[in-house]
């Protein structure tokens, strides 16, 4: 079944406190500006960004169990930090529950948390929109945003770098595909920086 923008912004809505709301409408505002500035599709940015926290709210064992259940899922995720888990749940039940089939809506979803190597245009939009919208706050998130008016990859890689020190800082076991999105980015911006050297 598809769904209108009203109709999932009012389901999506319902699934989450008013805060967490408040900071998804910060994602979308920023998802459709960031896709403005460096020619993502913004409508798809808006679907992206109105759905990403989804599954955020759920109870853990129904997003396990959403992970389990699914074919396409990555269930290794179920070893690492809950704290990732909606963003799979998220990308599983925008396709099977709210009629999402664009491929790029989707892995914007599942990416939105984790980053991966090789991101799409829309993937960085949206992960970094999450990272900056105006509710954010959190040292260091005016420099990731002053970066995202010149580069969406200098300030993804701020941003990734801020997560890292912070669960570095509490002794938590870091996912190994952000440390392998931020190091690809790294190596992006060196190669643009010495003309494809």
């Amino acid at each position: 079944m598809k769904y209108s923008r009203e109709q999932l912004i009012e389901i999506v809505s319902g699934q989450m406190p008013e805060k967490r709301w408040k900071h998804t409408l910060g994602v979308m505002q920023t998802a459709v500006e960031l896709a403005e500035k460096y020619g993502a599709d913004p409508v798809k940015a808006d679907l992206a960004a109105i759905l990403h926290d989804v599954a955020k709210y759920w109870p853990v064992e129904q997003m396990k169990a959403v992970i389990e259940e699914s074919s396409e899922s990555n269930k290794e995720l179920l070893q690492h930090d809950k704290q990732l888990w909606h963003s799979e749940a998220g990308f599983i039940v925008a396709r099977k529950d709210y009629g999402v089939e664009d491929d790029e809506v989707l892995n914007a979803i599942r990416w939105h948390t984790s980053g991966r190597e090789n991101m799409s245009l829309l993937d960085k939009v949206v992960c970094l929109a999450d990272y900056i919208e105006p509710g954010r706050d959190f040292p260091g998130v005016n420099k990731i945003r002053e970066l995202a008016q010149h580069s969406l990859e200098e300030a993804l890689v701020a941003g990734f770098d801020s997560t890292i020190s912070l669960l570095l800082t509490q002794r938590k076991v870091i996912y190994p595909l952000t440390v392998l999105s931020r190091n690809y980015l790294v190596q992006q911006l060196k190669i643009q920086s010495h003309g494809g050297l």
